[in-house]
């Protein structure tokens, strides 16, 4: 889901030109309000995917959390991984990125969701030992 996610954004990039190597909000602002509607749809689309997912694998709902945050984990660093590849983007760690539109547009640089997804693998870990059947 993760490479899927980085293709989408690939042609969202293109189509609007957002050349940009910082993804602030002054470069969102740019974008039409009814593209950042769509776009919200589409980042709630994946995380309704991983939580069936997480629903269907476990009958515990501890290690349904856990499935879930090792999925997204995986997912966003994909994601990430697969931006690097198409479009050598982002240059560095450092590197502003719009995270997330839901409910507002979340800006961070693309160290802080990897350290964030490195602590959902070490939480759901946890989660799988600590929650064994």
């Amino acid at each position: 889901m993760g490479w899927w996610e980085a293709i989408v954004v690939v042609y969202i990039r293109e189509i609007l030109q957002l050349n940009a190597i910082n993804l602030n909000a002054t470069v969102m602002e740019q974008v039409p309000q009814q593209l950042i509607w769509t776009e919200q749809t589409r980042e709630v689309a994946p995380i309704i995917i991983l939580i069936c997912v997480s629903l269907l694998v476990e009958k515990n709902w501890w290690r349904r959390l856990g499935v879930f945050l090792w999925t997204f984990a995986f997912w966003d660093i994909s994601y990430y991984a697969g931006l690097k590849i198409k479009l050598g983007w982002p240059p560095s760690l450092t590197t502003m990125d719009c995270l997330f539109l839901i409910p507002v547009p979340w800006i961070a640089p693309v160290w802080f969701p990897l350290g964030v997804m490195l602590l959902f693998i070490l939480l759901s870990l946890f989660i799988f030992y600590a929650a064994k059947e």
